[in-house]
């Protein structure tokens, strides 16, 4: 379908929709009447503005056209056309954004994974960096971070560590976060001052709601254990650590603060989160023409970036992009740019997707 028709019909649905509404419907069909009227309703109203600037530039071409146009006049619509043809295209580009396929996890909170992997307790100090990284350009969006379970490393660091984010948008900024995330420098144990390269996997998970997954009491078991730990604060001494273990799947969650009661309510949170981005995955995996537009393949053993110290450069290894800033990345600031570099080419992926089914 062409995109025109595509507009032309969402002009008529939101008149439909208008006049179903005003004719007074049961409070249930009003509610999901208004509720799509909304929802339309920022395009719709980009479209009539297109709708208006496409007459205006069709008058102008009129009078350009017309031999009988006096001088004043076509000099003044000679200055006019250049710039509501930029309106036309501006606005068609906008248009076009709106009507993209909406992630409807975008404004989910979400459950941040981070795990040491290759690479020994240089991998569970690059695992700990990370986390504070997130940690710290959460603190700048005002969202609130809670520690659900945390397994330090025996030099410092993460050797896991499971947080929940919450705020506005937090799974829009943060999902394509999910990877392999590869870390180039010299540790602070290594003499000889030679480069080691280690790595940490990250994954990012939207929230599940009590709707989105159902989970029946005899397909979970639930397991109390002594907590353990490297030492310090996070060691417990009762047997307060939970683990649920979900039998269909064989996913195993662990949660070891202090409260067993908050250790357990943290468990199901983190498995309802892995179930609910399983349930996602297999969605988008019956979908393959939608998987195209994808930044990487969102894999968990996916390389997607390299922190190399010694150069202080970031690299995005799914968009080729390098930036020579790496503190700054590393406290938490630089983030914004690589998210919005990654949601652009997220957009330009999806935006020829349609073109395609055009």
């Amino acid at each position: 379908m062409l995109i025109d028709e595509k507009l032309d019909q969402l002009l008529k649905r939101h008149e439909t929709l208008e006049r179903d509404m005003a004719a007074g419907p049961d409070p249930e069909t009003y509610v999901k009447l208004a509720s799509e009227y909304s929802e339309i309703g920022e395009v719709v109203a980009k479209i009539r503005e297109l709708r208006e600037a496409e007459k205006a530039l069709a008058g102008l071409d009129e009078l350009l056209a017309d031999r009988a146009t006096d001088k004043e006049m076509r000099e003044l619509a000679e200055l006019e056309y250049p710039e509501t043809k930029e309106k036309i295209d501006k606005l068609r580009g906008d248009i076009q954004l709106l009507l993209l396929p909406r992630d409807r996890a975008d404004d989910r909170n979400v459950i941040l994974e981070v795990r040491a992997g290759t690479g020994g307790s240089e991998a569970a100090l690059f695992a700990g960096n990370l986390f504070r990284m997130y940690e710290r350009y959460a603190a700048t969006n005002g969202w609130k971070v809670e520690i659900l379970s945390d397994s330090p490393g025996e030099a410092g660091g993460y050797k896991e560590i499971i947080a929940s984010i919450t705020g506005k948008g937090v799974f829009a900024r943060l999902k394509f976060e999910s990877g392999v995330h590869r870390v180039q420098r010299v540790p602070e144990t290594e003499a000889s001052g030679r480069i080691h390269t280690s790595a940490a996997t990250v994954a990012v998970l939207p929230e599940a709601e009590d709707i989105d997954i159902e989970i029946r009491p005899e397909d979970i078991r639930i397991d109390t254990m002594r907590a353990s730990g490297a030492g310090g604060q996070h060691v417990n001494t009762t047997d307060s650590a939970v683990r649920i273990t979900h039998i269909p799947t064989g996913i195993v969650v662990t949660s070891s603060e202090k409260s067993q009661h908050q250790n357990r309510a943290n468990a199901m949170k983190t498995l309802r989160a892995r179930l609910f981005d399983a349930e996602r995955e297999r969605a988008d995996s019956e979908r393959a023409s939608a998987r195209k537009g994808q930044v990487g393949s969102g894999d968990r053993s996916e390389r997607i970036r390299t922190y190399n110290f010694p150069q202080g450069r970031v690299t995005d290894h799914r968009i080729n992009l390098t930036l020579y800033k790496l503190d700054r990345i590393m406290e938490g600031e630089g983030l914004d740019e690589l998210f919005d570099a990654l949601t652009t080419d997220h957009q330009a992926s999806l935006l020829a997707a349609m073109g395609e089914e055009d």
